[in-house]
């Protein structure tokens, strides 16, 4: 145990979560993602010194930095593992199934696949869709396990100020996402708003094909609008992964401030 410690505490913790505010990068289905209003605030004339300020935080599950329960998709009705989307499984108040408080906390090993990188380019032109050779060209060298976490950098990270620059990158194709499912991973995650690209379907699976093949299909979790460009600029391939999704009973997905230890 004290080697352990002693190797967390000589590494660097990056952090892999972009900045939550209103107005910032969303998927239009996911509108208005984050709303922070104080309710309470430090004023004059409470009868006392001490003054206490909290505020009210309204944001959907998929806003920001995020991990995508396995019930958040469904393919001809069903779940993964063949659930049937019934009632039951499918309440007002969450699923029953499936749900992200299911999910336990990500502690594994992290490899970077640094897309862009590997092209020799800083970021991906907008609407670019990852081919698996692009796939298997960052990751030369480098042995992808059952069980990692596989981060793809698009490069489009450094554009989370501007959210239409952000909004219109591009994704991992079918075909990539059906390389990476192979590798058995337990999560993987870009630095985009959907890991698929956007308006581009796929002509047998339809609309975000990745999330049909990964989540439905693999039972692969994805974590969307990571911030990889501090791992990529100082040539980090593998690492230390923590993700902690919270307890939502029932949801969709999560927030969540993932890190990498190198």
């Amino acid at each position: 145990m004290t080697s352990l410690a002693d190797a967390l505490l000589r590494a660097r913790a990056y952090d892999l979560e972009q900045p939550r505010f209103a107005g910032a990068p969303s998927h239009p289905v996911h509108e208005p993602g984050v709303l922070l209003h104080l309710h309470r605030r430090h004023e004059p004339g409470t009868g006392e010194a001490r003054t206490g300020a909290s505020g009210l935080l309204v944001m959907t599950e998929h806003s920001g930095t995020h991990i995508d329960a396995l019930c958040h998709q469904a393919y001809e009705g069903r779940l993964h593992g063949g659930l049937p989307v019934t009632s039951r499984v499918q309440t007002y108040t969450g699923f029953t199934a499936l749900g992200i408080d299911t999910v336990a906390p990500i502690v594994c090993r992290g490899v970077l696949l640094d897309v862009a990188g590997a092209l020799g380019v800083e970021r991906l032109d907008p609407g670019h869709s990852v081919t698996r050779e692009e796939l298997e060209r960052a990751a030369a060298g480098v042995e992808l396990r059952p069980g990692d976490a596989v981060l793809v950098r698009l490069g489009s990270g450094a554009l989370w100020a501007d959210r239409p620059a952000y909004e219109a990158a591009g994704g991992v194709s079918a075909e990539g996402s059906r390389w990476l499912a192979r590798s058995r991973p337990r999560a993987v995650g870009a630095d985009n708003l959907a890991w698929d690209v956007i308006g581009d379907p796929d002509p047998d699976l339809g609309s975000l094909p990745g999330h049909t093949i990964l989540i439905v299909q693999e039972g692969v979790h994805i974590i969307e609008s990571l911030f990889l460009e501090e791992l990529a600029a100082d040539g980090v391939r593998e690492f230390g992964f923590v993700c902690l999704p919270l307890k939502l009973r029932g949801g969709t997905g999560s927030p969540v401030r993932p890190i990498a230890l190198a």
